[in-house]
């Protein structure tokens, strides 16, 4: 497996997407509003996160670990 380097503001980014992401997916499921209430939100969150994803990861896979300090995650 290889080690990436990760850096504190690329870890909040990435934790913040995963947030965005289950929150959505719990208004969802949540019934404390009503349904176009809850369906507009909850989509509109899971877009966020599940969007974001994607260049953040390759963002993350694509680097080479030139050396930056970070979090290492192996």
């Amino acid at each position: 497996m290889q080690e990436r380097i990760v850096t504190i503001p690329e870890l909040i980014l990435i934790a913040g997407t995963r947030v965005a992401l289950g929150v959505g997916i719990g208004l969802l499921l949540a019934d404390k509003f009503t349904d176009n209430e809850r369906k507009g939100a909850g989509w509109a969150l899971v877009a966020v996160g599940a969007l974001s994803t994607v260049p953040i990861a390759m963002n993350v896979f694509g680097k080479s670990g030139d050396g930056e300090r970070g979090v290492t995650h192996g």
